[in-house]
Order: C-alpha cells, then sequence, then structure tokens
C-alpha cells in the first residue's frame, strides 16, 4: 500500500502540459520479468503482463548461457509529431537512467540514450534496443557529441562511493568536462537541460532538514570531494550557462534513491542491507548506527525528474523522502522485511546479527531534505513507502540470487 493505503494503481504526474502517467503493472513488468514475481503476494503478480521479447538459457553442466530475442516490444503511446519529443538521457544505462529511459519509453517520445557502460549496463535497456523511438549509442560526456535534441537529462556520473573513488579524477572530468559538454550541446540546439546533482553538495550539513538555499558543508579534499565539489562545479556551470548564454536550465539535487535495477556490489546503505539479509550475512553498520538517512523509490524520483524537466522552476529543487531513520533503525526494517519476504515463500531465515564498523571518511551525520520547493512549484511529494519499496527490492535480488545472475 502506498502513503494513502491504496495499492498504486499508476506512477507519473500530468503537470505543466506534459502527462508522465503510466500503469503500474507496464511498468513493473518491464523490470519484474515473471521469475522475479513473488509466488504469494497477489499485490505484484495480480495481471502483471508478461514480455517474453528476451530469453536467457542457463546450462549449468557448461556453465554457458544462450540469449533469445524477437523483435516484440512494451506497448508505448502513440504520439503525434508536434507533441512527440526527441530527449537525450546521459548516463541512461544506469540505475536512475534506465528507469527513467523507460517511463519516456512508455510516454511515446524518441530516447537517445548515451552511456560508457562504466557502473551503466545494456541489460537495464536491452527490452528497447530495436525499437524504432530508441537508439543506444556508447559515448563517454566527457568527449563531444554532435546530435539533435529537444530535452537533455544529464545523468552521467559514478554516484556510489566505491565506483566515483574509484578514479577520482575521471569522475571530476564527468562532473566538469561532461556538463560542459552537455551544455554545449543544449546551447546549441537549444535543448532544455536537466542536471542531476545530489544531496551530496550539503556535505555533512549543520542545518536540518537541507533546503536549497544551504550552501552546504563540504570538505573540499576529502576523498569524496571528487563527487560532492564535481556536482558543485556542475551547478556552477549550469546557472553560468543559463545567465551568459540563456540556456533553460533545471537542477535536480537528488537525496538517497533505491529501488531495483542498483547494482548489488555499489556500496550504498539499501542493498548493502538487503544482499547481506539475503545471504544470511550479518549487517554491516558503519559508525554507531545513529547517523541519520533518508530513503526514497525510485519511481518518486521519476516524477519529480519529469515534473521539475517541463515545469517553469529554474531553481534548484530537492527531491527526496523527507522520513527519516537512524541507519540502525533502517538495519532492523530491512532484515524484518526480508524475513517476511523469505517467509510468504515458505523459506527459513538464517540467523542474521547487526554488526558495527567503523565509519568511513566524511560520512555525514544527517540528511533529510526539505522539500517545500517541490510540494509548492511541482506539486510533487513521494507516494511510495519505504518498506514498500524494500519489499520490491527485495524480491529483486532474491530471484536473481537464485538464478545465479549475481553473488
Amino acid at each position: 500500500m502506498d502513503r494513502t493505503g491504496k495499492p498504486p494503481g499508476t506512477v507519473g504526474l500530468d503537470r505543466f502540459g506534459f502527462d508522465s502517467t503510466v500503469n503500474v503493472k507496464e511498468l513493473r513488468a518491464l523490470y519484474l520479468r515473471p521469475r522475479h514475481l513473488p509466488s504469494r503476494s497477489q499485490a505484484l503478480t495480480e495481471q502483471i503482463p508478461s514480455l517474453s521479447d528476451f530469453h536467457s538459457t542457463y546450462d549449468s553442466s557448461t556453465n554457458n548461457i544462450s540469449y533469445t530475442t524477437v523483435s516484440r516490444f512494451p506497448p508505448v503511446k502513440l504520439l503525434t509529431p508536434h507533441r512527440k519529443k526527441r530527449i537525450l538521457v546521459t548516463g541512461g544505462a544506469g540505475f536512475v537512467g534506465s528507469h527513467l529511459v523507460d517511463r519516456l519509453m512508455l510516454l511515446g517520445h524518441d530516447v537517445i540514450v548515451i552511456d560508457n557502460f562504466f557502473t551503466g549496463s545494456k541489460t537495464t535497456v536491452s527490452h528497447w534496443i530495436g525499437h524504432p523511438n530508441f537508439e543506444l549509442l556508447r559515448h563517454d560526456v566527457t568527449e563531444p557529441l554532435n546530435i539533435e535534441c529537444d530535452q537533455i537529462y544529464h545523468l552521467a556520473c559514478p554516484a556510489s562511493p566505491p565506483h566515483y573513488q574509484f578514479d577520482a579524477i575521471k569522475t571530476l572530468k564527468t562532473s566538469f568536462m561532461g556538463t560542459l559538454n552537455m551544455l554545449g550541446l543544449a546551447k546549441r540546439t537549444k535543448a532544455r537541460f536537466l542536471i542531476t546533482s545530489t544531496s551530496e553538495i550539503y556535505g555533512d550539513p549543520q542545518v536540518h532538514p537541507q533546503p536549497e538555499d544551504y550552501w552546504g558543508n563540504v570538505n573540499p579534499i576529502g576523498i569524496r570531494a571528487c563527487y560532492d565539489e564535481g556536482k558543485r562545479v556542475a551547478e556552477t556551470l549550469t546557472y553560468s550557462y543559463q545567465r551568459q548564454e540563456n540556456v533553460e536550465v533545471r537542477v535536480a539535487r537528488i537525496f538517497n534513491t533505491f529501488g531495483p535495477r542498483m547494482n548489488p556490489q555499489d556500496g550504498r546503505v539499501v542493498s548493502n542491507f538487503v544482499m547481506q539479509a539475503l545471504k544470511g550475512e550479518n549487517m554491516t553498520v558503519y559508525g554507531d548506527g545513529k547517523q541519520t538517512r533518508s530513503f526514497q523509490y525510485i519511481h518518486d524520483l521519476i516524477d519529480g525528474l519529469i515534473a521539475l524537466m517541463n515545469s517553469n522552476e529554474s531553481r534548484p529543487v530537492n527531491l527526496g523522502n523527507t522520513d527519516e531513520f537512524t541507519v540502525g533503525d533502517f538495519a532492523e526494517m530491512v532484515r524484518e522485511v526480508v524475513k517476511e519476504v523469505k517467509e510468504r515463500d515458505g523459506e527459513a531465515m538464517a540467523p542474521v546479527e547487526i554488526v558495527y564498523k567503523p565509519i568511513p571518511s566524511d560520512d555525514p551525520q544527517r540528511r533529510r531534505p526539505d522539500n517545500s520547493r517541490a510540494k509548492k512549484v511541482l506539486e510533487w511529494c513521494p507516494r511510495w513507502t519505504v518498506r514498500m519499496g524494500v519489499e520490491e527490492m527485495t524480491r529483486y535480488y532474491k530471484t536473481l540470487l537464485e538464478a545465479g545472475e549475481i553473488e
């Protein structure tokens, strides 16, 4: 049940002349394949359409896998030419990007995805490859790109600490050069430009909750600075292009987001906890567990991004869930949800303890968005409860583990 106490029938908003609503069952069918669906939970299984355009067959005796595809795609809206937009999504094969691509495709628009596949994967958008409305390019945003488009969603950048710290200089180049190149493209094509910034620009905040006019408390030379300061300079570039070159810009400051297609090894809190609980391993909390986070489900974020892109709001906008958990309490909730899922499937859960380890450098102590601006100018607020999202993500990972697709 969502926050209204009802099963969510649709996602999306009809705002600012852009209707982004789609049926939840159609959307779920793109990432919850039939083998990912719970056998005993009517809320997810009832009338979910099956997509059979992509199959994989695993031979355990030879450790080989074969793929079969046919040219059959999910149904999309038929738009007239003047309503159909040509939309570029950088980083569109990543976690957030792939869900945005799904929504834009179902809405009937032409979508171009560019990704260098450092953290993204072709499998997240494979169900669209070959569709006449879809293009996928292997391209690094640090290099210029010359195409035509009406809107640019600039998502390209590693977002989890292990990934953005793996090559800090590359992360900085992606934030600066990638944003510079995409803003140059927006200037030339007169496309509207949206950049996904981050709550990390607030650093370890001294103001709580964090409004958009808070300037932050960031360590500019710490191990997280390549991402934090990279996003801060990307925002600076964005508003410089707005003032100097009259580019239409939108800035979304995203708070912790989770959902299916998150890399289970990306080192973030939700994926770590769910995977450890599913595998019967002790759940690792860094620090004393009293630091707080707020978590939003992926569908709420996509609603907010599309609403912001098509609104007239050019100031930064926080997009996050105002429900605040201590990390220790959140670990307890995840353990409880995983246990419930296993019990409904007739499985016993191995004893799982919560263990505490030293906290990483510069890890923020409190994080919760002030969503006042989003509520006022976008009429947006999260609909999905954290518990709903954790259960769906548990189902997703559980079946991937059972199929041997992840370890």
